[in-house]
């Protein structure tokens, strides 16, 4: 079954021919190598692209490495920092460049090639070469891998699959669509499984034989015992305010055992550079500045979330945040926690001085979105509570509440917008209407 991904392959056609590297980055298992292989390939033949333009080479394939002479055998598990040969590689590459005319070179798995760094910088002086790549060990999964390529990098990053992009395969309706969403999350390969058991199992086991091997190797720790015991205490509080000491406090009663705020920090800092999961600092609406703590973790898919917790702890409420999180992020949106200073008075009439939050405000060039993600509003009440913060923002940018309840639509005396999730998810314009 082909999954569509019409929005990722919109930003690869929108960047064809720019002058820089496509680097595809996004957590393993994400789709990098379809949309790279299939989509994008499919693209080029329909758009009137010659295939013998297109170069195609997976540094994981043992028919492409035996094609450049290499011998797949020294690359198995024995001798995994064994390269391929940037020289061979080279030469095959120039031996397929037959005139001027434009080529495209899709490699897959190119952490791989020896010196691929320097490889890849030498194929940008070539001006009839528009170059594509992935990867997906650590290394090539960090964040800061577009440094290597000296600022001529351009990075798609791509998430597991939207709900939409879920929606628009399941066999069933909305409301179940989205009930084993939340559960499951979006990564292709289980999208596709057809039983609990299998999905279960296989994102079990994702997370500890692949995410996490990953982030252990590269940063060579003793043992995965330290990190994957704080991803169980940050999986238990996605979307709620915290910090590396509150973190290490909680890990300390929960496992018993101390971890200092500081490696809490760099633990959390390497399940980010391997997309795992995402901290998301507040800003101060009023003052326009970052506050660097607390701040918000979101993971990446909430389907690897609810497996590290054996799907113990499906809360519907956090999860929720955590999809819309997502959905921002899928639209192109930058995303901070927003935080609104404001006084108030206590029980005994004291004036203090207290910080209201609104869960996102999403930006895009002059665009801004106010957004509140509310569970349920079953009174007046709760929607008071849910726009306070909307209140103390004296601006004309658009404030809206998510609710999990189907619902278009529907505005408020104040200007003030409440509509469903679901058809938040599904309609790409639902933040405009």
């Amino acid at each position: 079954m082909e999954i569509k991904r019409d929005l990722y392959l919109n930003r690869l056609i929108n960047r064809m021919h720019n002058g820089f590297i496509k680097v595809i980055t996004g957590i393993r298992r994400s789709g990098k190598s379809y949309l790279m292989n299939t989509i994008f390939y499919n693209y080029l033949i329909s758009s009137g692209v010659n295939e013998n333009h297109i170069i195609m080479f997976a540094f994981d394939s043992a028919e492409d490495l035996m094609k450049i002479g290499e011998d797949p055998l020294k690359f198995d598990n024995d001798h995994a920092n064994e390269k391929v040969d940037p020289k061979k590689f080279l030469s095959y590459i120039n031996d397929q460049i037959k005139d001027k005319n434009d080529y495209y070179l899709l490699l897959d798995e190119v952490q791989n090639l020896g010196a691929f760094e320097t490889v890849l910088n030498g194929f940008l002086r070539k001006p009839n070469l528009d170059v594509y790549v992935t990867g997906s060990n650590s290394k090539f999964l960090s964040k800061d891998i577009l440094t290597e390529f000296e600022g001529r990098g351009d990075e798609i990053h791509v998430l597991p699959l939207s709900f939409s992009e879920f929606a628009a395969f399941y066999n069933g309706t909305t409301e179940e669509a989205f009930d084993e969403y939340m559960i499951y999350g979006g990564l292709p390969a289980v999208a596709l499984m057809k039983t609990d058991e299998q999905k279960s199992n296989y994102l079990i086991t994702q997370l500890t034989n692949i995410y996490l091997k990953d982030i252990i190797n590269r940063y060579n720790l003793q043992s995965d015992r330290a990190i994957s015991d704080l991803l169980d205490v940050v999986a238990s509080g996605i979307s709620s305010l915290t910090n590396p000491r509150k973190l290490s406090d909680v890990f300390a009663s929960v496992k018993q055992e101390k971890i200092s705020p500081a490696t809490v920090d760099k633990y959390i800092g390497h399940m980010e550079e391997a997309f795992i999961l995402t901290r998301v600092k507040r800003y101060d609406v009023k003052g326009k500045r970052y506050i660097e703590t607390p701040y918000k973790v979101y993971f990446e898919d909430v389907g690897l979330r609810n497996a590290r917790l054996n799907f113990r702890q499906i809360e519907e409420t956090h999860i929720m945040e955590n999809l819309i999180y997502n959905e921002l992020r899928y639209r192109g949106y930058r995303v901070d926690v927003g935080a609104v200073e404001c006084r108030d008075k206590d029980k005994t009439g004291k004036e203090i001085r207290k910080w209201l939050e609104i869960d996102f405000i999403a930006t895009s060039g002059s665009r801004k979105y106010y957004i509140q993600s509310a569970y349920t509003i079953p009174d007046n009440e709760k929607y008071k509570q849910e726009t306070k913060s909307f209140d103390k923002v004296k601006d004309s940018f658009r404030k809206i509440i998510i609710v999990e309840k189907s619902m278009k639509s529907r505005r408020d005396e104040n200007g003030y917008v409440t509509m469903g999730v679901k058809e938040f998810l599904l309609n790409e314009n639902s933040l405009d209407e």
